[in-house]
């Protein structure tokens, strides 16, 4: 087991793929060539799709937005690790995740540019709705996967948060609850290095946020969060571990935002430039890229990059031409059958 090879209170990671793309056979995972082709196609047009909604909010186009950029193989690997029956809960800055499970470009589009059918995603893809308030969404997560439980069901909930939601009490809620219970979950934390502007080390005194698994009574693993290879394989044994019952990990992709908090924000006034080009050293797209460039599995991604740019061009396009919501909107929804005074307010000329 890797959660016993890798010990986070001595600050051991998990790492399968270094900075130039080599890999440690011993660890690689079993994947073949069209799924890490795949991979790699999901984390160029999440990165492309990132872009893309950053400039669209600069142009009044979308709202506050909250970048992805060096997280995409911290977001995708636990989301290859699950089957198609298995929950994903999201926090906000999820979009490879997302997009992987099935999720539209165009709907996390909308979703951002504030319209509410951006919260409606296939039926099936069993992913619950953004949240926005730090760290609210783990109990949530745990709550799907009791009751996965108590029906005797072999669904697994993965949720991912950021290192700042382990100073929110709904993470240690969440988490004793689930160590108690011994529920299905996986829980990644993506620990960016930053809360807003806050650094990890200003949060924490632990040597890592893994080993706080190890006071609820679960395991907890340290991994390179831009490492895909090395996420998927640090998840899909957690996947496994919940779904035969033997209850939850924690997962800490130790990983950076290489870009704002969101659009509101402006990362130069908490850390150098110098920090950022050291972390764009590590970038997840360069180093999978090299490998699979190495394994002959990718010659280039020119055709790629072209083939990401027209669909991320039609996903804009379509969000855009979705009609705002009517103000009638609000009264639907809500209610089996509308209450009689919700009617007379709807009658009343709420368009």
């Amino acid at each position: 087991m890797l959660t016993d090879e890798f010990d986070p209170m001595k600050g051991e990671m998990l790492r399968v793929m270094d900075e130039e793309g080599n890999v440690d056979p011993s660890l690689m995972p079993k994947l073949s060539d069209d799924v890490l082709l795949k991979a790699y196609r999901n984390m160029l047009l999440t990165r492309m799709a990132d872009d893309k909604a950053v400039k669209l909010q600069r142009q009044g186009r979308l709202g506050a937005y909250p970048p992805s950029k060096g997280q995409e193989a911290s977001q995708l690997g636990p989301a290859m690790a699950l089957k198609e029956g298995d929950w994903l809960v999201w926090a906000f800055r999820e979009m490879g995740a997302l997009l992987w499970k099935g999720a539209p470009l165009q709907t996390l589009y909308l979703y951002w540019m504030g319209n509410e059918l951006g919260n409606v995603y296939p039926d099936g893809a069993r992913i619950t709705p953004a949240v926005v308030p730090v760290g609210s969404q783990i109990p949530h997560a745990v709550g799907i996967a009791y009751a996965s439980k108590l029906r005797g069901e072999k669904d697994v909930t993965l949720a991912y948060f950021g290192d700042g939601a382990t100073s929110e009490g709904e993470f240690h809620e969440g988490l004793n609850f689930a160590g108690v219970f011994h529920t299905p979950n996986v829980f990644v934390c993506q620990n960016n290095q930053f809360a807003i502007s806050t650094r990890r080390e200003k949060q924490s005194a632990s040597a890592s946020l893994a080993q706080k698994a190890i006071a609820y009574g679960f395991p907890g693993i340290l991994v390179d969060g831009n490492d895909v290879l090395a996420m998927y394989a640090a998840a899909k044994e957690a996947v496994d571990r919940a779904r035969k019952g033997k209850g939850p990990t924690l997962i800490e992709s130790f990983t950076y935002r290489m870009s704002d908090h969101t659009t509101s924000d402006d990362w130069r006034k908490y850390r150098s430039k110098e920090e950022v080009a050291e972390w764009e050293r590590k970038d997840p797209l360069k180093r999978f890229k090299a490998y699979l460039i190495a394994q002959s599995i990718l010659e280039d991604d020119e055709l790629l990059v072209k083939e990401m740019t027209e669909i991320v061009e039609k996903a804009a396009a379509e969000a855009e031409a979705v009609p705002a919501p009517s103000r009638s909107d609000v009264f639907a929804h809500t209610y089996a059958e509308m209450p009689p005074y919700l009617k007379g307010q709807l009658g009343g000329g709420g368009k």
